[in-house]
């Protein structure tokens, strides 16, 4: 059954319509029917293959304005290391207790940065932290021995992304509290960084699709050529 609110919020959306970005930015706010400040996600589809390696699109981008959610760091290091992730502002530091904490179904975290010494110990949690997208990983800034530089990153509004198996890319890339220049500028940044990784053997339309969407909001299509610059 389709709530009052979401049928006046669908009325608002014109499904055949693709828009700016800009306007994508303010009409997600407009119809916004939850009491809470809801996450605002872009949804970008790809013309890529993402079996194969080199169109397994993945990497991080720092976003101008934040998430606007403060992400939960677990830090594994040597004790050595310990102090400085601590004053970067990780929340959970150390090494074999929260090994063995994982180890028993703990995941209460956003993200897990590690130093490259100790990966072998973490090869084990994979099955935990694989399905979840936990792992540390070089490849998106969290196998590094800069813990400092990468908490101080994760914390400031750094994202991850990967393309999923049907070829789309989601991301939260704000809060529905947020100013719509904000939104824009997020979008931007992270539409920015998916162009930038277009890889050489992807042929025809790489950016088929871009759709907005506020937490159980209708998706706003976006214009496709107003977010190519």
């Amino acid at each position: 059954m389709i709530t009052k609110k979401r049928k006046i919020a669908n009325a608002k959306v014109d499904a055949n319509k693709a828009y700016t970005l800009r306007e994508a930015s303010a009409l997600v706010k407009e119809i916004n029917t939850t009491k809470f400040d809801s996450s605002v996600d872009l949804h970008v589809k790809l013309g890529v293959d993402p079996k194969k390696a080199d169109q397994a699109i993945r990497g991080t981008v720092s976003l101008p304005h934040g998430t606007g959610k403060t992400k939960k760091v677990l830090v594994l290091c040597t004790p050595d290391k310990e102090a400085e992730a601590t004053a970067a502002g990780a929340d959970f530091v150390g090494l074999d207790e929260y090994i063995t904490k994982i180890e028993g179904g703990w995941t209460d975290i956003d993200v897990i940065v590690a130093t490259p010494s100790v990966m072998p110990k973490i090869g084990k949690l994979g099955k935990v932290l694989g399905p979840r997208n936990l792992m540390p990983n070089p490849k998106t800034g969290t196998v590094t021995n800069d813990v400092a530089g990468a908490v101080n990153d994760l914390k400031g509004g750094k994202i991850a992304f990967k393309v999923d198996k049907v070829g789309i890319i989601h991301a939260s890339i704000g809060r529905v509290s947020f100013a719509p220049e904000k939104l824009v500028e997020n979008s931007q940044e992270f539409i920015n960084a998916i162009i930038k990784l277009k890889p050489a053997t992807s042929k025809g339309l790489y950016l088929r699709g871009v759709s907005m969407a506020s937490s159980m909001s209708p998706g706003i299509m976006v214009d496709t050529k107003s977010v190519q610059n």
